[in-house]
């Protein structure tokens, strides 16, 4: 990731994915720390209140003059930890950031602007409004958004015998079971195939009739899935950009996601579709057992 503060202000960075998971808001994370933390916050200008959770009054009073600790993430929330206490910002389904140019107007979706003491204003926009920007305090974690989730899939809470254990007595089927973010959090509908599919798992088994070993087999699927996914900068879906405009190319790299029709890479076999929880499903018939 590319800090350009300081050098162009011109060229705009964006973060942008059309429904951002956690790699895509990984990736966010990592190009947005290097121009936040550090330094002082001289304002928030939030032109739009109404989003998913309506953003609270006061907040900008939370920002003004606050020095950025840190800029971290828990599941799909950017953390900005501020000499005061947290805030909780969200992308939703729709939601970006950009580094908007010296001088730019906001466009009508341009909801809120955190102006930084180096001139660079980062801006939110979010066509869709299902995006957020919520005030966690000094405890961030124990926010109710954040209390019941359950642990990162690349931490070290995360692995088989966690899962296994989460799935005793279970009937939900396998792909909606990994991704309930009070299982294991960031595990999208994206990851989420190309995961069981890496672990030859048929996503429509019973999650409590899958054997410790083949757990195993599905949280290092995981794990390997959104890995590579973070090298490659996320998954290009419509418009999802990374640093100075370039494209997160995992994508190029699905194996079965919306590959219904098309043969499997692994096995020539014809990739299927299903609805899951209005969800959709991709997965090979002939690899997944």
């Amino acid at each position: 990731m590319t800090d350009t503060g300081g050098r162009n202000p011109s060229r705009r960075l964006c973060y942008k994915a059309s429904v951002p998971e956690l790699p895509e808001v990984e990736t966010t994370r990592r190009g947005i720390a290097p121009l936040l933390e550090g330094r002082r916050i001289r304002a928030l200008v939030v032109r739009e209140r109404r989003l998913r959770w309506p953003v609270p009054k006061g907040i900008e009073n939370r920002f003004a003059d606050a020095p950025v600790i840190s800029v971290g993430r828990r599941a799909k929330y950017l953390l900005l930890q501020l000499d005061g206490g947290t805030a909780l910002l969200h992308l939703g389904m729709s939601g970006s950031l950009r580094i908007a140019a010296e001088g730019e107007k906001p466009g009508p979706h341009d909801h809120f602007d955190i102006l930084t003491d180096a001139g660079r204003t980062l801006r939110f926009e979010d066509p869709r409004k299902f995006g957020s920007l919520l005030w966690a305090g000094r405890e961030p974690f124990t926010h109710p958004l954040l209390a019941a989730l359950g642990p990162e899939p690349l931490g070290g809470q995360f692995d088989g015998h966690y899962l296994w254990q989460r799935a005793r007595g279970r009937k939900v089927a396998i792909k909606n079971f990994i991704m309930n973010a009070t299982i294991v959090v960031g595990v999208g509908n994206i990851y989420a195939s190309e995961s069981l599919h890496r672990a030859r798992i048929d996503p429509r088994r019973a999650a409590g009739r899958l054997s410790r070993a083949s757990m195993e087999l599905v949280a290092t699927a995981i794990r390997e899935v959104l890995t590579d996914a973070l090298t490659l900068g996320g998954t290009t879906l419509r418009d999802f950009h990374f640093g100075e405009g370039q494209f997160g190319y995992f994508g190029q790299a699905l194996r079965v996601y919306d590959r219904a029709g098309l043969p499997c890479p692994s096995c020539s076999a014809t990739v299927r579709h299903l609805n899951q929880g209005q969800r959709s499903t991709y997965w090979c018939p002939s690899c997944q057992r």
